[in-house]
């Protein structure tokens, strides 16, 4: 399947990056300056089940970084962190309300009236990033680094500050 904003070579990349096809690809939301796909967009319905995920990290180089990251604990950290500084906190929830504001904004026509159909709205509008439905926790360091890529975050900065992760992917200035 083809989509608008992918190029045959693109779609070739996101295979190769995944080793399978993609479902529920919508479109790269991010790519490097070269034109390789570092985050997808996904549909909210696949297979007409829930997909809350609205980001994908695609990048092998970052998935690999983000792993060891998480390795090593900093998901831990970075709750402990979450419930010890209120601004981080009030940052992180905020984002998480952003996320699902987004993931609304972005859906197709057709699934959300399926998911109002289905009676799946109060589920979207419950799961954040990563579909996680505790707000104050974090899931998975790579559905949040993928929505810090498209849109910022305050886990996404305390990773860029930590970590250095952007230098992965950003331009130089």
């Amino acid at each position: 399947m083809q989509h608008a904003n992918i190029t045959p070579e693109q779609q070739a990349i996101i295979k190769t990056q995944l080793g399978r096809e993609p479902r529920g690809l919508v479109g790269i939301a991010v790519s490097s300056s070269a034109g390789e796909p570092l985050v997808l967009q996904m549909r909210s319905l696949v297979d007409d089940e829930p997909f809350p995920t609205l980001f994908w990290l695609s990048s092998p180089v970052l998935y690999q970084a983000i792993a060891e990251i998480e390795t090593a604990g900093t998901v831990k950290q970075l709750e402990q962190a979450l419930q010890a500084e209120p601004d981080f906190l009030a940052e992180h929830l905020a984002d998480q309300q952003r996320y699902v504001d987004l993931r609304w904004q972005l859906m197709a026509a057709e699934d959300r009236q399926r998911i109002e159909e289905r009676g799946f709205t109060e589920l979207f509008n419950q799961y954040g990033i990563g579909g996680i439905r505790h707000w104050d926790k974090i899931r998975c360091l790579h559905m949040q680094y993928a929505f810090h890529m498209v849109a910022g975050s305050a886990v996404g900065r305390r990773l860029d500050q930590q970590f250095q992760l952007n230098s992965i992917w950003s331009e130089p200035e």
